[in-house]
């Protein structure tokens, strides 16, 4: 009869348990629905020429976003870059970019960047875990981001960070003699500040 009460108590908090995790997954914030505020936000990338730095921007991207820190199970981001809206101050070059050798942008006009899985890192921080395309190749990247939010004329409004390194070969940005490094390296640095407005 004691044994059976045992059982019983224990049975009755394993029940206990699975009722809590299914009551705070219940509990979780839905995540607020983002769409990008293009005129304070930015989009850059960093490569070396010739052994000087250089930097160009995007001027046209969407932003799609889903996020609440306590649901990152349903958060997501989306971005949609329009390639061909790439400046680097530079009109020659920024045709050069724009050729069949690098990132031939009649052919692929778009590049995105689609995360379904985030890893907190600290306090505002965290590893977006998605895919990155460009030129129709696919890539996973780990892109450490901080995501932090302001409430403005009674908006929640979100702000997103972030910068990460990519090579370029891995996703054919460089063909015939494009594909030498001694003169543009493989790497180049990306980096974004986004303002996030909630959608419509």
């Amino acid at each position: 009869m004691v044994e059976y009460s045992r059982t019983a108590l224990r049975a009755g908090s394993f029940v206990m348990l699975i009722a809590a995790a299914f009551a705070a997954l219940g509990a979780a914030t839905p995540p607020v629905h983002y769409t990008l505020d293009p005129t304070r936000s930015l989009l850059r990338f960093t490569f070396t020429q010739a052994g000087a730095s250089n930097t160009g921007r995007f001027g046209k991207y969407t932003a799609d976003v889903l996020f609440a820190n306590d649901n990152l199970a349903a958060s997501t981001i989306d971005v949609a870059i329009t390639v061909a809206s790439l400046d680097t101050g530079d009109q020659e070059r920024d045709d050069t970019l724009k050729t069949p050798d690098l990132f031939d942008v009649k052919k692929f006009p778009q590049a995105k960047f689609v995360a379904t899985k985030f890893v907190a890192t600290g306090a505002g921080r965290y590893d977006a875990l998605g895919k990155l395309t460009i030129r129709n190749v696919t890539r996973d990247l780990k892109l450490p981001i901080t995501f932090q939010t302001k409430t403005e004329q009674g908006k929640n409004v979100g702000y997103m960070t972030g910068r990460v390194t990519i090579r370029r070969l891995d996703f054919g940005v460089g063909q015939g003699d494009w594909k030498a490094t001694d003169q543009v390296p493989d790497e180049v640095q990306v980096s974004f500040s986004l303002r996030l407005v909630p959608a419509t």
